[in-house]
């Protein structure tokens, strides 16, 4: 049974959602450029460890452009929900679907993260790719989170991170400062969404912190899988 949905009310909402509906088009290029395609091959990581939950039911919260939605759809008997709150991110996500032959099993809504739809105890699996931090706020998207997950369910959560190292952190500084704002302006005609993007990663509480926030709202196990020199995150954790 699925609860009646609650609208976007707030006004970071309403600013992130205009913010992805301005760069949907040109989202996936970007992102590529920017990550030197490695945020396929974190995805494709997650897919592989999602394999191992064997879930029946999966929920993408921010799908944005739906690639991990659509990678969890190859899962055999895997109906999967991919949610998020920019429209126009999930019209560009429903023409890969459609392209990629899972209408079948690949549901794109709109919804939001920290008023879910979804009764307790619903999916197997949640996935989140970059969208924690964009949540307004975060331990109550979280909270959802935990309470449409199924006891010994398995949340996943890919997010941009600082290199706890030193001499890396001042490399990562100094590419994020410089090679991401030259490729916003190259590719992007909303400079000011790549300007919060960047901030945004900049002040998230990740690593151990993240950690501590997790087991705060109730999950346990929490796995922390680095990748690229720390500058993004994989946490794997358990209801």
């Amino acid at each position: 049974m699925l609860k009646p949905n609650q609208k976007l009310n707030s006004s970071k909402k309403i600013q992130v959602e205009k913010m992805f509906d301005s760069i949907s088009i040109e989202y996936d290029l970007v992102n590529g450029i920017m990550t030197f395609n490695n945020h396929k091959r974190w995805k494709k990581h997650i897919l592989k460890l999602a394999r191992k939950t064997n879930p029946k039911r999966a929920l993408d919260i921010a799908t944005g452009t739906a690639d991990i939605a659509i990678n969890l759809g190859s899962i055999s008997d895997c109906i999967v929900t991919g949610v998020d709150i920019s429209k126009k991110m999930l019209n560009i996500g429903r023409e890969k679907i459609i392209k990629n032959n899972l209408t079948n099993s690949v549901i794109l809504e709109t919804g939001d993260a920290e008023n879910l739809r979804f009764d307790d105890n619903y999916f197997d699996l949640i996935t989140i790719g970059f969208g924690v931090r964009n949540f307004q706020d975060l331990k109550r998207g979280l909270n959802e989170s935990f309470r449409v997950l199924k006891p010994k369910g398995t949340l996943i959560i890919l997010e941009t991170s600082v290199p706890q190292n030193i001499i890396i952190r001042f490399f990562y500084s100094l590419f994020t400062r410089t090679y991401i704002p030259l490729m916003a302006r190259l590719f992007s005609k909303d400079l000011t969404a790549y300007n919060y993007l960047l901030n945004s990663a900049e002040v998230f509480p990740c690593g151990e912190n993240f950690r501590n926030i997790l087991k705060s709202v109730g999950f346990n196990d929490v796995k922390i899988r680095p990748k690229f020199f720390g500058s993004s995150t994989i946490y794997i954790a358990s209801k």
